[in-house]
């Protein structure tokens, strides 16, 4: 009996003891599988490059655009950029960041479904990767803030501000969603293995081709190109590109997702190119013209940012050293030929800095991603010339698809409230026509 007594205590001891271990070590590790999941450096740069590229359009890209145009009308363009900023930021909320990032079900590879409609499902402890999915909603918002944004230089001094909030408004719904989905949100470029790292395709070449597009249609400004009278205030100029310099990198090194080596190098790579460019614009219109302009410099800048952005994450310093120079010299050439020899007002110079530029960067991406240039490298089953192929053919259908569809919605448009403003009212500048306010008491 004694010796039964004592077999059962020492099994209670051992029993104990396990006991005991498992409660310690249920105790220091992490309770759930979220949070080991979860990585604050990562969330806290996600954070961090949301309030950059949300920078970029406020005040970044309104001071800048504001700058260019003269002095009767700067009003009417931070209206417009900051009135597109809010629009963007609620139809993000109720759709359209479900249409690009949402499960489209048998129509998956075209376009996503509304199954986060009001971001539907999303809780505080909805994860994105290592992320909140609340910060990837974010981030994400802050690039279709900017996209349609973009376009604002393209009809400035002459459109109705209704056709600006309709136009951007159905052109997120109807041209970047699906683009967004198709590149980034599993869809058929996707599928491809298309190289789009931070939005040379999504944003530059949507944005750039809707650009000349409306600007086609909506005719070119009273006295162009002529009698246009010079930016009126270059040191606004200036100070926007400086924001939109700076904001990149929450741009670019941002789309890498994470706090690591991706994302330092593509920073690296967008501060090459974009000083790169700058230097090459600025070298060509000393040629050609006895001097250079700082809004020449600084629009070299932006041609190498979006330049730049399609690759950021694939290549190395030769490759943003070389695509910087590409930018300025190709970007700077189509800025003539737009301008001079085919007369459409594109006003601020939209399509040939950010369509060719972002075109340019996700073409020339499939031979500078080579580590012979010291890029990231392709996978084995992939060639320059497969690579090629696929961007390729992402640039033609996106430009086509961005065409077209911006086509048929300026014509819905203009019948139903019209384009452009009527003569008296362009010459006496939209900042008082259209919002009964003056940049500049003089």
């Amino acid at each position: 009996m004694v010796r039964w007594l004592m077999q059962l205590a020492a099994s209670r001891v051992r029993l104990g003891f396990v006991f005991t271990a498992f409660a310690f070590f249920a105790i220091a590790a992490p309770a759930t599988a979220q949070d080991v999941a979860l990585s604050n450096g990562n969330t806290a740069w996600i954070m961090t490059s949301t309030a950059l590229v949300l920078f970029m359009t406020l005040p970044g890209l309104a001071l800048f655009y504001g700058g260019l145009v003269r002095a009767k009308n700067v009003l009417s363009v931070l209206m417009h950029c900051t009135a597109i900023a809010c629009l963007a930021s609620v139809l993000w909320l109720i759709a359209v960041y479900s249409l690009a990032f949402g499960n489209g079900g048998p129509l998956g590879e075209w376009i996503g479904g509304l199954d986060k409609f009001f971001l539907s499902g999303v809780t505080v402890d909805s994860m994105s990767g290592d992320i909140p999915e609340t910060v990837y909603f974010m981030f994400q918002m802050t690039f279709a803030i900017i996209t349609p944004a973009l376009i604002v230089g393209a009809y400035v001094e002459r459109i109705r501000f209704s056709a600006v909030c309709l136009f951007s408004g159905a052109w997120l719904i109807v041209v970047y969603a699906p683009v967004c989905h198709w590149v980034w949100g599993g869809g058929w470029l996707a599928g491809k293995g298309v190289m789009d790292f931070a939005g040379g395709l999504v944003v530059h070449v949507t944005a750039g081709i809707s650009a000349l597009v409306v600007a086609t249609m909506l005719g070119a400004r009273h006295g162009f190109p002529r009698e246009i009278s010079p930016p009126h205030s270059p040191g606004m100029v200036m100070t926007g590109a400086a924001m939109l310099w700076v904001g990149w990198f929450g741009f670019n090194a941002g789309s890498a997702l994470a706090a690591n080596g991706s994302a330092g190098m593509a920073m690296t790579v967008t501060h090459i190119s974009a000083a790169t460019a700058s230097l090459t614009w600025m070298t060509i219109e000393w040629m050609r013209y006895g001097r250079p302009s700082l809004v020449g410099l600084v629009t070299g800048t932006i041609a190498g940012l979006a330049t730049i952005t399609p690759a950021s994450g694939f290549v190395g310093p030769i490759g943003g050293f070389l695509l910087g120079i590409s930018a300025g010299i190709v970007c700077f050439a189509m800025v003539q030929i737009v301008k001079y020899r085919l007369k459409i007002d594109d006003s601020l110079d939209v399509f040939a800095v950010h369509g060719v530029g972002g075109a340019l960067g996700s073409l020339l991406v499939a031979f500078f991603a080579d580590t012979a240039f010291g890029g990231r490298g392709l996978s084995d089953t992939v060639t320059m010339g497969s690579a090629f192929g696929v961007q390729l053919t992402a640039v033609i259908v996106i430009a086509a698809w961005s065409a077209i569809a911006s086509f048929v919605l300026l014509k819905i448009i203009d019948a139903a409230v019209g384009l452009r403003v009527d003569g008296d009212q362009e010459v006496e500048g939209l900042d008082i026509t259209a919002h009964g306010e003056r940049g500049y008491d003089i």
